[in-house]
């Protein structure tokens, strides 16, 4: 592959990630395809089963009338089913969950503006918000990942490791405390605090709430009967959960982006495949580990003396 152009290189890419995209969607439809005909096959059963009972006392067409009726209600985060705990879905707790699933791009969908007025401010709102997220980030990237990289260098220095390796000791280090702190124990809890759902599907919401995916099939606590306090606290909880969690996802993908090797790899698809000393060096600077891993008579030279 280094033989080829740097034109080159780039088609090369695209072809690959759509043969991935290919890949998945043939894994999806080989999975999901059955369980799907087979939740369809299972309610055209039941609604078959409703109207043989209880046809006679309907008119034609109004049950499905009052299932779209239904259906279209809880597109947008309404409705009549369960308790008081979700019923008031734009209280306080709900509306500013649903900011932050906005200001995060996670996007639950389990809520949506139904005035035409809340359309349009959602969109300026977004529109605002959304750079001003971007910049806090940012920000805050730019001050903790030096404090990140503080253990690593102590770490690179005690065991006088090369520089690419202690930039990927620390990468592996660090996304597996964001892993475990995020999404392993989280899940536990939900797993524990939620009888109904597996640890598998707590650790797929947990993973799809930090990857910004946020499906919104799954949702703590919702439809369990909970106290309304609790279900509000909930709420609370999660929107803690996405502001650090993100920052922490975002902080080990710009540790991870930072390993010499994916640079090399976004360098070599770039317009020039030649690497240069920064590309070459990792999360931790060339001249910080060079420094500890010096032995202390190497990492102060005496001067020489003075005529």
């Amino acid at each position: 592959m280094g033989a080829l152009r740097p034109w080159a290189r780039f088609p090369l890419l695209v072809v690959a990630h759509l043969l991935a995209l290919g890949i998945g969607a043939a894994v999806f439809q080989a999975l999901e395809g059955p369980p799907a005909r087979q939740l369809q096959a299972k309610l055209r059963a039941e609604l078959a089963t409703f109207q043989a009972e209880y046809g006679a006392c309907l008119p034609p067409g109004a049950l499905e009338e009052l299932l779209g009726t239904a259906l279209a209600a809880q597109v947008h985060g309404v409705s009549s089913l369960g308790n008081g705990s979700e019923a008031g879905n734009w209280d306080l707790p709900s509306a500013l969950l649903f900011t932050a699933s906005l200001l995060t791009t996670t996007g639950y969908g389990y809520m949506a503006p139904l005035s035409a007025g809340g359309k349009a401010f959602c969109v300026v709102y977004a529109a605002l918000g959304l750079p001003a997220s971007l910049a806090l980030l940012a920000a805050l990237r730019r001050g903790l990942l030096p404090l990140l990289s503080r253990p690593g260098a102590w770490v690179a220095g005690q065991w006088q490791l090369a520089p690419a390796r202690a930039a990927l000791l620390q990468a592996a280090g660090w996304g597996l405390l964001v892993a475990a702190t995020f999404v392993l124990l989280p899940a536990l809890v939900l797993w524990g605090l939620q009888g109904d759902r597996s640890l598998l599907e707590a650790v797929y919401f947990c993973f799809g709430s930090l990857s910004t995916i946020g499906l919104g099939d799954l949702l703590p606590g919702r439809g369990r009967g909970l106290h309304p306090v609790l279900y509000h606290l909930g709420q609370l909880a999660l929107l803690g959960y996405l502001l650090l969690g993100l920052l922490a996802m975002l902080l080990a993908v710009e540790t991870f982006s930072e390993l010499p090797q994916v640079r090399a790899m976004v360098k070599f698809f770039g317009s020039s495949g030649l690497l240069t000393a920064e590309d070459q060096g990792g999360i931790l600077g060339q001249d910080e580990l060079a420094l500890s891993t010096l032995p202390p008579s190497a990492a102060a030279p005496e001067q020489a003396p003075t005529c």
